[in-house]
C-alpha cells in the first residue's frame, strides 16, 4: 500500500467524484480509477459505492480514510524532520511560482536569498492558474509565491503585498473607455472559468464573488486570448503590461489581490522559514 495511492484515495474520498479528484491531483481520470481498483483489490473490499452521479464511501472506505489521513500526516512529519536535518548541509528547496515571474519582488527575493544562502539550490516550478498553492498540497513544492484568497486549511500564509484589481477588456469595448467600473456593470458578460475541481475560494474571487459562465482557461495567456478573441471578461491585478489590443479598468468594489508566501502548516525547515522572512523584506517596498 503506497503513500501515493493513499493520497489518491483521500482525494477521491474528499471530493466524492473521480473527475474532480483527478483535477485536484493534476492527473487524468483513467489512471486514478485504476489505482483505486488496485487498492480495493489489495484491501479485499470495495471502498466506494459508485453511481452515475458520483461515489460514496463504503463503511470500509470510511475506516481507511481515517487511517490514511493519519499515515499521510505522519509521513509529512517525517519528511519535515528529514529536511530540517539536511538543511545544515547542501540542500535544495523547490519554489512554486504562480503568475508573473518578472514581478520586481521576485527579483529582489532571488538576489537576497542567494546572498544569505549561497549553498542552497533553488528549483523553480512555474504553475498555471488551476492550483493557487502551486503544488504545495501535493508535495511538488516546498514553498509557494502565489496569490490569495484560496483554501488556507493546514497552510501558513504570509501576505507580502496587496494589489488593486481591474477588469481586462478588449480595447474596442465601450466599457474600456471608463475610468473605473463596478462589478454590477459586468453582470451580463461572459467570464472565463477555471476547470471543475479548482479551489472554490479561488474560483469565486476571480469571478467577483458570483457564479458565472464562460470559457474554461488554465493559464494567463489563455485568459488574455479569451478576452481578445471572444470578448470574455477577466480580472487581473493592476500594473501588469498588456497587449495594445487589451485594456484594464480598475474595479472600485473588488477586494485587492494579495501576493503571499505559503508553506505547509507546522513545517519547521529553517530554509523555508528563512525564505518567507526574506520574501517579506524583499516585497516591503511595494507593500500596501
Amino acid at each position: 500500500m503506497e503513500l501515493r495511492t493513499l493520497r489518491y484515495f483521500v482525494a477521491v474520498a474528499e471530493e466524492l467524484h473521480f473527475g474532480r479528484a483527478a483535477t485536484r491531483l493534476h492527473m487524468s481520470q483513467p489512471p486514478l480509477s485504476r489505482a483505486i481498483k488496485r487498492l480495493e483489490a489489495d484491501v479485499g473490499a470495495l471502498l466506494f459505492a459508485r453511481s452515475p452521479t458520483g461515489v460514496t464511501l463504503t463503511p470500509v472506505g470510511a475506516v481507511l480514510l481515517d487511517e490514511a489521513r493519519a499515515l499521510l500526516d505522519h509521513a509529512d512529519r517525517v519528511r519535515v524532520r528529514v529536511r530540517v536535518a539536511a538543511a545544515a548541509g547542501a540542500a535544495t528547496i523547490t519554489v512554486g511560482i504562480l503568475g508573473d515571474g518578472t514581478d520586481p519582488g521576485v527579483s529582489r527575493l532571488a538576489a537576497a536569498y542567494r546572498r544569505t544562502h549561497p549553498g542552497v539550490d533553488i528549483r523553480i516550478r512555474d504553475t498555471d492558474l488551476t492550483d493557487p498553492t502551486c503544488g504545495l498540497r501535493t508535495g511538488l513544492v516546498d514553498v509557494a509565491l502565489t496569490r490569495a484568497p484560496f483554501d488556507e486549511t493546514a497552510l501558513t500564509v504570509r501576505t507580502l503585498r496587496t494589489d488593486p484589481v481591474g477588469v481586462v477588456l478588449r480595447a474596442d469595448d465601450p466599457l474600456a473607455r471608463c475610468d473605473r467600473l463596478r462589478l454590477a456593470e459586468l453582470s451580463d458578460r461572459r467570464w472565463f472559468q477555471f476547470p471543475v475541481g479548482t479551489d472554490p475560494v479561488w474560483q469565486s474571487y476571480w469571478n467577483g464573488g458570483t457564479p458565472r459562465e464562460g470559457p474554461v482557461v488554465r493559464a494567463v495567456q489563455e485568459c488574455l486570448h479569451a478576452v481578445l478573441w471572444n470578448g470574455t471578461v477577466g480580472l487581473a491585478p493592476l500594473g501588469h503590461d498588456l497587449p495594445a489590443e487589451l485594456a484594464v479598468v480598475p474595479l472600485i468594489d473588488m477586494p485587492p489581490s494579495r501576493v503571499v508566501a505559503v508553506c505547509n502548516e507546522g513545517d519547521t525547515n529553517p530554509l523555508i522559514r528563512s525564505f518567507i522572512e526574506i520574501a517579506a523584506a524583499a516585497y516591503r517596498p511595494w507593500a500596501r
